[in-house]
């Protein structure tokens, strides 16, 4: 079985020098134990897109897209074709958005990217994450 914890997660990192203080990167990702990783391979085949990496931590193989024009062209449409039938679902919907308003540089200025921390903070609700929503929205007042 395919190991989907946070498939579709977006991130944030501080970063003084970018125009509001923060990065925000969306991803794909897909783990799979190391004995059972072909099905990882066959997608990063069929996306032509993506990277493939250890994690050490769980001790499994990572597939992973983060270029955001990678997101809008492969990824994102594939899942228009063949939706989801599972809660993640409603991560997808949030992520298609915020990727979408990334393409058009919302990230780049405060009122698009606290719009975009909202809609993130909305997918993986049990998933971990280095800094509170407060925190991320405190400093782009």
């Amino acid at each position: 079985m395919l190991m989907v914890k946070d498939v579709f997660s977006v991130s944030f990192s501080r970063r003084k020098k970018f125009l509001v203080g923060w990065e925000t990167k969306p991803s794909f990702s897909a783990s799979q134990n190391g004995d059972r990783s072909e099905t990882l391979f066959v997608m990063q085949k069929l996306f032509k897109c993506g990277f493939l990496q250890r994690d050490f931590s769980d001790k499994t193989l990572k597939y992973e897209v983060r270029s955001l024009d990678d997101l809008i062209t492969k990824i994102l449409p594939h899942f228009k074709n063949y939706p989801l039938l599972s809660s993640k679902n409603k991560d997808l919907k949030l992520f298609r958005e915020i990727c979408l308003l990334m393409k058009k540089n919302k990230h780049r200025n405060k009122k698009g990217l606290k719009k975009i921390v909202n809609l993130a903070y909305g997918m993986n609700p049990s998933g971990k994450r280095k800094y509170k929503k407060e925190e991320i929205l405190k400093l782009l007042r």
